[in-house]
């Protein structure tokens, strides 16, 4: 059995690869540099190079091999001042004062449903006394205006100098005489006041 010889590019792709598995095979650490760029080198990385940066060594599982975009260069911290002196003792918080509402902790526990509806029924019945007492107001203001509109009215009247008849208690129709329209039209000017 003869053999043929191997031609020229033969030689030359055998000889590539056999360089390119050979530098492979030394490089036994992998690191990225602060500046981001990738080194293979059969020597271990500088001194103080975070365990981060080495994407490869000896007894490090294949897996932990990571592209070099993934392992960005740290920012620059800034420095911290040095410690000055001990902070003093925070100051104790004041008791709480009589009818004042201690503060609640900001973390809640979810509701029950009786208390959600123990909660509703609460909010009804103040949303109902609130109704209750807007209405009593408008009613009483209402009431307040139509009053200061009569008083007004009686002491531009008794201003007026009209004569002012009115029944008396044995039914009979009299004439207010000027002493008493003075003295009425007095009361009505001091009601008319409380009015504004």
């Amino acid at each position: 059995m003869t053999l043929r010889p191997l031609s020229p590019w033969s030689h030359r792709i055998a000889a590539l690869a056999l360089l390119f598995t050979a530098g492979l095979a030394q490089a036994q650490f992998v690191w990225v540099d602060p500046k981001g760029v990738r080194h293979y080198s059969d020597q271990p990385p500088p001194p103080g190079t975070p365990p981060a940066r080495i994407l490869k060594a000896p007894g490090l599982p294949a897996f932990a091999v990571q592209p070099a975009a993934a392992t960005p260069a740290p920012a620059a911290k800034p420095a911290l001042p040095a410690p000055t002196a001990a902070p003093a003792p925070a100051e104790p918080l004041p008791a709480a004062v009589p009818g004042t509402v201690a503060a609640k902790p900001s973390a809640k526990t979810p509701q029950t449903l009786a208390e959600k509806d123990a909660d509703f029924r609460k909010r009804l019945k103040e949303g109902q006394e609130a109704e209750q007492k807007a209405q009593e107001q408008a009613r009483t203001s209402a009431q307040k205006a139509e009053h200061c509109t009569e008083v007004r009215k009686a002491k531009q009247m008794y201003d007026s100098g009209v004569r002012i008849a009115e029944m008396g208690p044995d039914g009979q129709r009299r004439f207010l005489n000027d002493a008493e329209r003075a003295e009425r039209s007095a009361r009505a000017g001091a009601m008319a006041v409380e009015c504004r």
